[in-house]
């Protein structure tokens, strides 16, 4: 098959999912991507790659699980760009790459003495483009980020609350997925450019500002309404405002395994929805709630009853048996069962299986996409530290083994 980006070289600095997971997607798509780290630091540019989970048995930078997960068929190798060797390196590689990707802090590679104006000088149409909390410009770009900042300067941390209690923040950082699919994106524009008009660019992505997109109907709700977000009139649960459904909601089901926290989503869309559920339920309890306004009114009340029925069954069978009416449902999934029990995960090939170098063979995840002429292939796992030194060193800067020898024994890889 072929592969679409096969044409495109990539030099690499990202790390993290920020930005190991925008260039992860170039990769599967065939881009030969040269993933840069430091050889005396020890992969703690990244710091997923020292990180669990670990396969049984094994541990350190080599096997960090979501280091292997971002930076599947990657090439890497090592640069100590503190010496005049290794910059003069960097320096051979940006000539023969299509753009130079990065998610380190502001000013970063500026203090290496690769800019974009440098790079730009290495190679005419270069493409640079980077990924930090707050970009480059205006009044916060000094500042450095995590997870938990970004979360909460964005606005996300806010909107997660139950009444009169703390903000909770949404856990994990979904906002280092946005920010790797927003770089993906920006990478691809502009490649896109250069190809049609020759001309390299700067994109400049702020992380933080990425996330702000996720708020979606707060920020319009607010724009339109001068609404803000959490009022005491909105529902602090999964129930419906828009439309107004009941009931809607997620609710206990048997404990089939002993490990508990088993749950499914059931919503009933309409007054026809739920005349097929209080069939197929056939109980006395649910004639009170045959008026949908009646429901609406008394979701605590619905939800209590809907709580004590579900708590009956196996979550799989429920579902199964709800669809048939059919009515919206659906099993909440651990990570465990919608990769080893939903038949989607295996037809679609949601995570296939790669080969590490060290830890053998590892399920990563995949992409949500297909391409009928051009799709994404993942064979091989994240490069071990400067694993394809010789093979890049000496297949694309024409060294000898003599002179690579030299760079290992002075520090420089």
């Amino acid at each position: 098959m072929d592969k679409a980006l096969a044409n495109f070289r990539i030099c690499d600095f990202t790390g993290q999912l920020a930005g190991a997971g925008a260039t992860k997607w170039l990769s599967a798509f065939g881009a030969e991507v040269i993933r840069i780290e430091d050889p005396v630091r020890q992969g703690r540019w990244d710091i997923l790659r020292g990180m669990e989970p670990y396969k049984p048995g094994q541990s350190g930078a080599e096997f960090g699980g979501a280091f292997n997960n971002h930076n599947t068929d990657k090439l890497g190798i090592t640069l100590n760009l503190r010496t005049e060797r290794g910059k003069e390196i960097l320096t051979e590689l940006v000539k023969i790459s299509d753009a130079v990707t990065e998610n380190f802090a502001a000013g970063v590679l500026k203090k290496w003495g690769f800019d974009y104006p440098r790079l730009q000088a290495i190679k005419p149409d270069i493409v640079y483009v980077s990924n930090c909390g707050f970009g480059h410009e205006g009044p916060y770009h000094r500042y450095k980020t995590w997870g938990p900042i970004v979360q909460a300067v964005s606005g996300l941390t806010f909107t997660s609350a139950l009444p009169e209690q703390p903000p909770a923040g949404w856990g994990y950082s979904y906002m280092d997925h946005t920010g790797g699919y927003y770089m993906a994106m920006a990478i691809m524009l502009a490649l896109l450019h250069r190809q049609q008009t020759g001309e390299g660019q700067w994109v400049d992505l702020a992380c933080t500002e990425a996330a702000v997109t996720l708020n979606g109907p707060a920020l319009l709700n607010w724009t339109v309404n001068q609404k803000p977000t959490r009022q005491t009139i909105q529902p602090s649960s999964n129930r419906s405002q828009f439309a107004p459904m009941a009931p809607h909601g997620i609710y206990p089901c048997k404990d089939i395994d002993g490990a508990g926290d088993h749950w499914i989503a059931i919503s009933c869309r309409h007054q026809q929805d739920w005349k097929l559920l209080a069939a197929f339920i056939n109980k006395p309890w649910t004639q009170p709630y045959d008026d949908t306004a009646y429901r609406l009114e008394h979701q605590d009340s619905l939800d209590e009853e809907m709580t004590r029925w579900c708590s009956g069954f196996d979550k799989f069978q429920l579902q199964e048996k709800l669809r048939t009416l059919p009515i919206p449902v659906a099993v909440v999934h651990k990570p465990r069962e919608r990769i080893e029990k939903d038949p989607a995960t295996a037809q679609f090939g949601l995570w296939p299986t790669v080969q590490h170098s060290a830890m053998g063979e590892v399920r990563v995840d995949g992409q949500p996409v297909h391409l009928s002429k051009t799709d994404w292939q993942m064979n091989r796992g994240a490069p071990l530290l400067g694993e394809h030194n010789h093979q890049v060193l000496s297949g694309l800067l024409g060294m000898d083994d003599a002179e690579i020898a030299q760079l290992q024994q002075d520090g420089v890889i």
